[in-house]
């Protein structure tokens, strides 16, 4: 029986997913922040919950010595766990920042991290690293998430020059808004005074709440095609992209070049 480690399970894709992978007979190591948020999960017999701050190294150390006692032996590690943060520049908040960063970025070079080692000594192993259609374009009011996004992408393609040499695959996952929780917690910024910014946020995430829930069968597409990813590693380095969304717009950001692109986006989006 094969077994993965998936961060941020408590829910939305990553909870979708452990239940996926368990239903199709992997050992599924789902970790969160607090494992009360998971207990319809635990009742599963071959689904395991840890906690995990993947902001905390020690967190991490912690909880990979516990993982590794019971489950001596990973095949794959999906790094899912993020958050939203949307806000403009002159609004943002250091705090806000400092999370989104240590959440979506480095959490995953944590995780990774502390794993490789693991990967060296059983001579296999993969990381899937799910960034999202922000690692592909720039969108308004993107500014944080979108970073952490493509910081992820850079990491994860650099990342694997180091590992081929050990079987250890790396690849990233990128797609548009599913309907899950995740649209409902990003964090924002406060109403303000300015009206255009005002004006620009209620469009933004009207529009973002829309697209979500058009997107039906995204999140099914997304764990299928992670348990396709997961059941067939790639040696090389991979960027798997899902959905209608995100494959369009890889596909108009690559034929239209930045500026007949950067056109299309004004327009649909601050029309």
């Amino acid at each position: 029986m094969k077994t993965v480690l998936i961060t941020g399970a408590g829910g939305g894709i990553g909870k979708k997913t452990s239940l996926y992978f368990a239903k199709n007979g992997w050992t599924v190591i789902a970790t969160l922040l607090h494992t009360n948020e998971a207990e319809d999960l635990k009742i599963i017999p071959n689904i395991f919950c840890y906690e995990i701050d993947v902001t905390s190294s020690e967190s991490i150390a912690l909880a990979k010595e516990k993982i590794l006692q019971n489950h001596p032996k990973i095949d794959a590690i999906i790094n899912n766990a993020g958050m939203g943060y949307r806000s403009f520049v002159e609004l943002s908040e250091d705090e806000k920042i400092d999370t989104i960063v240590n959440v979506n970025w480095l959490g995953v070079v944590k995780i990774c991290r502390a794993f490789i080692p693991t990967f060296r000594a059983q001579k296999f192993g993969q990381f899937i690293n799910i960034t999202s259609v922000a690692g592909l374009v720039n969108l308004p009011l993107g500014n944080f998430y979108h970073s952490t996004k493509q910081a992820v992408e850079s990491f994860s393609e650099c990342m694997a020059y180091e590992l081929v040499d050990f079987n250890i695959s790396v690849s990233t996952v990128q797609f548009g808004n599913a309907p899950t929780s995740f649209q409902k917690n990003v964090v924002k910024s406060d109403e303000t005074e300015i009206c255009s910014y005002n004006k620009l946020m209620g469009k933004i995430s009207e529009l973002l709440e829309k697209k979500s829930g058009k997107n039906c069968d995204l999140p099914n597409q997304i764990v299928e095609k992670l348990f396709s990813i997961s059941e067939n590693p790639n040696k090389n380095f991979r960027r798997y992209t899902i959905g209608f969304d995100a494959n369009i717009m890889r596909i108009l950001r690559r034929t239209l070049g930045y500026k007949a692109f950067n056109y299309i986006i004004r327009k649909f989006t601050l029309k």
